[in-house]
């Protein structure tokens, strides 16, 4: 079963009030099996538009990924968020298929 994954590209205007955030997204994030592989790490933008900050975070499978989003735990988390930042998110399948030089 592939894994499924959350791509994010965050805008945040106030750190200390997105810390809520950050806090409240804690339990539905270990519930769901979450695991943070890209967390506002240095990156460069040589195509297209991007954020100050960037987040991949891996969960155990597609529907795992699609439940945390849509769980009541996360909703109150996106609530924290919503007037300090803004993001653009897809969550997405794992690929399991044939690599290059395969």
């Amino acid at each position: 079963m592939p894994k499924g994954y959350w791509i994010g590209r965050v805008e945040v205007f106030d750190t200390q009030a997105y810390k809520a955030y950050q806090a409240a997204n804690a339990a539905p994030f270990k519930k769901y099996g979450a695991r943070f592989l890209v967390r506002a790490g240095r990156f460069e933008t040589p195509e297209g538009e991007s954020r100050s900050r960037n987040v991949v975070i891996e969960f155990p499978s597609y529907q795992a990924a699609v439940d945390c989003w849509h769980s009541p735990e996360y909703q109150a988390a996106i609530a924290l968020r919503r007037d300090v930042s803004v993001i653009d998110l897809i969550l997405i399948e794992g690929y399991e298929g044939a690599q290059p030089g395969d």
